[in-house]
């Protein structure tokens, strides 16, 4: 309700959109470009988590503070197939990036391609996230150049020397499935040419570590000591 009430003081664009915030001290130049469009539908066959009705994750919550559970050879079999149905999804998704198309249409692309798959958008009312990607400019969730993470897809179309990050979650036979990836719109700087060569960088020699034993914590050291 608060950001509705505050919409409606906002200050409206000529095309009809506008920034529901516009008493927020933005630290960056990128801003929500309102409004939304309607929830995107999931057909009632596709199996939902506990969380797509009214937003609770309730069994998240029964399962905080408690070790993780190893996966039988069953249930590897079944995250295997969720987390490359996710891969199909994010390709789609980054080969439709160019300037001119908005997160939002993105998003839609992400959403079509996740119930193509049997499968349920898991941003989807988790929490109440409206939409089923984040973004870091940055579908899904987006967000766009200094956005850091788990941006809402709105009307804000990319623009040539963005970066983008798609980040993609889908929920298929009982497994979440979450990957993400930075994209660049056209042509970008070398700034951003370096960010996005160090985090991949940071990703497969992070990867290479991942064994039985291995301490989380070794992670993060890799990352720590890496220059693109």
């Amino acid at each position: 309700m608060a950001i509705h009430l505050r919409a409606s003081n906002a200050r409206h664009a000529t095309n009809g959109t506008y920034n529901p915030f516009p008493n927020y001290a933005f630290t960056g130049s990128i801003l929500p470009v309102y409004p939304l469009s309607k929830t995107r539908v999931v057909p009632d066959h596709i199996p939902r988590p506990d969380y797509a009705a009214d937003g609770r994750p309730i069994s998240e919550a029964r399962r905080a503070g408690q070790p993780p559970r190893l996966l039988t050879p069953e249930e590897q079999d079944k995250m295997r197939r969720a987390c490359r149905l996710a891969r199909e999804v994010l390709d789609l998704a980054a080969s439709h990036v160019r300037p001119g198309i908005s997160t939002d249409e993105l998003d839609e692309i992400v959403h079509n391609a996740t119930i193509e798959r049997n499968a349920y958008p898991s941003p989807l009312n988790y929490r109440n996230f409206p939409k089923s990607t984040r973004r870091q400019t940055g579908a899904t969730l987006r967000s766009v150049n200094e956005v850091i993470c788990h941006g809402i897809p709105d009307q804000r179309k990319l623009r040539e020397g963005d970066i983008i990050n798609i980040d993609v979650s889908l929920y298929f036979e009982g497994y979440h499935a979450d990957l993400n990836a930075t994209y660049p719109v056209g042509e970008i700087d070398e700034d951003s040419k370096k960010l996005i060569r160090t985090a991949r960088n940071c990703l497969d020699e992070s990867i290479k570590i991942c064994k039985p034993g291995a301490l989380f914590r070794d992670i993060g050291k890799v990352m720590h000591v890496l220059k693109a």
